[in-house]
């Protein structure tokens, strides 16, 4: 079943518990957090306090994505403060075999994220270690984008190295994620669609905006 991941990224910071219990309630799989810092990306987002916030309102698995610069100084922090799944850049991590080690070695799920013009080959090292690959499906930064076609090729290449491989490996499409971009990126290979303006931004709310996801979604 193709899991949904609203994003907190587009949510209403005044009423963020209000709207991460309203995405649990509408079926929502996990919530996707973006942990930015103003460095590898332009935006500063949020941290380790909003975690633990987020922590406190929902049993949902918190999938949190490190969009900064050396990310293995922050992965303990996070995992204590509740992440579930805990992402890296690809492009940030020079080390990236060994930040991977560091967070299974904290019991989290671990995950690499590859921006637009990473190809899909540049993770055929560490797949073993890999619970969770995110394909960014616009350039990293900045919420309500409109997706970039060329993604979908890549998504097919890393559905293919998985399965030859034999592994088991979540593949996450973050970015431009609605009802008119949902069929093709699932069909591509995609298991988690995040989504973050499509739901929180929707003026007849989370609920029936996650329902209207869930309907774009193939069936087979």
């Amino acid at each position: 079943m193709i899991q949904l991941a609203p994003s907190i990224l587009s949510a209403d910071f005044a009423r963020l518990g209000d709207h991460i219990q309203q995405a649990e309630a509408a079926g929502a799989d996990l919530i996707h957090v973006d942990v930015m810092d103003g460095r590898f990306v332009p935006t500063i987002t949020f941290g380790i306090p909003i975690i633990k916030a987020a922590r406190q309102v929902t049993t949902l698995p918190l999938d949190v994505h490190l969009m900064i610069v050396e990310p293995e100084r922050h992965i303990e922090a996070m995992a204590a403060a509740g992440a579930d799944t805990i992402s890296i850049h690809l492009e940030a991590c020079p080390n990236l075999h060994r930040n991977l080690q560091e967070i299974r070695a904290l019991g989290v799920r671990a995950g690499v994220a590859i921006n637009p013009h990473t190809p899909a080959n540049a993770l055929s090292e560490v797949l073993p270690l890999l619970d969770q690959i995110i394909v960014m499906t616009v350039n990293p930064g900045k919420g309500g984008q409109a997706f970039i076609p060329q993604t979908l090729e890549k998504i097919r290449q890393l559905d293919q190295m998985i399965r030859d491989g034999e592994h088991t490996i979540d593949i996450m499409a973050d970015g431009g994620v609605n009802t008119d971009t949902a069929a093709e990126i699932v069909s591509a290979g995609t298991t988690i669609l995040v989504a973050g303006s499509a739901v929180f931004g929707a003026s007849d709310g989370v609920a029936a905006a996650m329902q209207r996801l869930r309907d774009a979604i193939p069936s087979d």
